[in-house]
């Protein structure tokens, strides 16, 4: 039995550099963290974003007129791609991941839901690091989850995590746009505390993931009120993982 269950989320700005194409050195990253976790018995789900990014990056720009198809066929083409690097990466530690794609509906109380704890318990018996992501390629649109920040939410409640980790491109949550100097890092929320007016509105790309702050703050709180401590971290810091479980002052956490 692990000591700890941690789901961690990584978004596409974490992976991805200025011209939006994966950095294999940010998963390399990423999968090392993860390694020294396991030898600590620690478990981790890893919920990971990018598909996309790395479908677009072998077709390029597409025919496509329709956004949603185009998603659709950028991820299904990318997320092969994205599975082989991180099988490559987690064999060189002697790891070995699996695949976990979900649609909506898998959470469902019902067969779906007993059939999804039963793969992320198979799994984890076995010491294999599942990587989860939204089955673009058949999700319905009014059926999809808002983003990979929900989905990481609902597979720490799932699997009963000890923490649940959001990383993205900046230190945490703010009292404005990160980038004014009046702004200051937040380093903990609690969830019945009113601070929502400080989200920024941002716009963001094609291939960009689809949560904002506002997302992550919403799915920050809404998972520490079931009892699992979440954190909102700069997944571009060395050793961020490392330094949030040992309890360092990192990011913005979020509690009852």
């Amino acid at each position: 039995m692990y000591k700890k269950r941690i789901v961690i989320k990584v978004g596409t700005s974490v992976m991805a550099n200025r011209d939006n194409r994966i950095m294999l050195s940010a998963l390399n990253k990423l999968v090392d963290q993860i390694a020294q976790l396991y030898e600590d018995n620690i478990m981790t789900v890893l919920v990971s974003s990018g598909s996309v990014n790395a479908g677009r990056e072998i077709l390029g720009d597409s025919v496509i007129e329709d956004k949603s198809q185009r998603r659709q066929v950028y991820s299904a083409i990318g997320q092969p791609r994205l599975m082989r690097h991180y099988y490559t990466l987690f064999q060189n530690y002697g790891m070995r991941c699996a695949q976990v794609l979900a649609t909506k509906r898998d959470f469902n109380p019902g067969e779906h839901r007993t059939n999804m704890i039963n793969c992320y318990e198979g799994l984890m018996s076995e010491g294999v690091i599942p990587i989860a992501n939204e089955d673009d390629a058949v999700s319905v649109s009014h059926s999809m989850f808002s983003d990979n920040d929900e989905l990481a939410s609902l597979i720490a409640e799932l699997i009963h995590a000890d923490m649940l980790i959001i990383l993205t491109d900046i230190d945490g949550f703010y009292t404005g746009h990160p980038a004014h100097e009046d702004s200051r890092l937040i380093s903990e929320i609690k969830v019945d505390q009113p601070v929502e007016q400080y989200v920024a509105k941002t716009n963001k790309g094609e291939t960009s993931g689809r949560g904002g702050m506002e997302s992550k703050l919403k799915v920050a709180k809404h998972t520490a009120a079931k009892d699992i401590p979440t954190y909102i971290a700069n997944g571009k810091r060395d050793r961020v993982i490392l330094d949030i479980i040992a309890g360092k002052p990192v990011g913005t956490k979020v509690t009852i």
